[in-house]
C-alpha cells in the first residue's frame, strides 16, 4: 500500500505478510552498520536501499530507481548473524528473501542475503513494518536473475 506521498507503507502480522515484504525487498542493499537491535525495546531496525521493483515492472520510470526503506521488527527477544562478519560494518549485503519458522513459544525469522549470510530474529510474534522514507534516486545497477 502506498501512502498519500507515494511511499510504500506496509504492516506484517503473519507469514504471508512477511512474504510480501520479501518480494518488495528482493535485491535491496544494506550494510551491517544499518542494522540496529535495541534489546531494551525488543526492536530490530534495518535500513535498506530498496530496488523499486514495483516501478520497474510497471514501467513508471525510464530509469531504474532505489529508495531508502526501514524494516522494523517488534517483540524481538534475540538476534544472531551467521556468515556475516560484523567487524566489516561497511560491507554491502544483498537481500534475497525471508524464511519464517514457528514453534510453540517463538517465531524465527531469517533474513537471507547473498553469500549465505543470515540474520536470525527470534520474536514473540510477527509484528513488523516496512516503510519508505526518502526520495528515490536513479541506479545504473539493475538486478538480474537466472531462471
Amino acid at each position: 500500500m502506498l501512502d498519500k506521498d507515494g511511499f510504500l507503507k506496509l504492516k506484517a502480522q503473519d507469514k504471508n505478510d512477511l512474504k510480501v515484504f520479501a518480494a518488495y525487498l528482493q535485491d535491496s542493499l544494506i550494510s551491517f552498520k544499518d542494522i540496529k537491535y535495541l534489546a531494551k525495546n525488543k526492536t530490530l531496525i534495518c535500513i535498506f536501499s530498496r530496488f523499486m521493483w514495483e516501478d520497474a515492472e510497471k514501467g513508471l520510470f525510464r530509469d531504474s530507481r532505489r529508495i531508502r526503506s526501514a524494516l522494523k521488527f517488534n517483540s524481538v527477544t534475540e538476534v544472531k548473524s551467521k556468515n556475516i562478519d560484523i567487524k566489516e560494518d561497511d560491507k554491502v549485503l544483498e537481500f534475497l528473501t525471508i524464511d519464517i519458522k514457528n514453534n510453540e513459544k517463538n517465531t524465527i525469522i531469517n533474513l537471507i542475503f547473498s553469500g549465505k549470510g543470515t540474520i536470525m530474529i527470534k520474536s514473540e510474534a510477527i509484528d513488523s513494518t516496512l516503510e519508505d522514507f526518502s526520495d528515490s534516486w536513479v541506479t545504473k545497477y539493475i538486478p538480474k536473475h537466472k531462471i
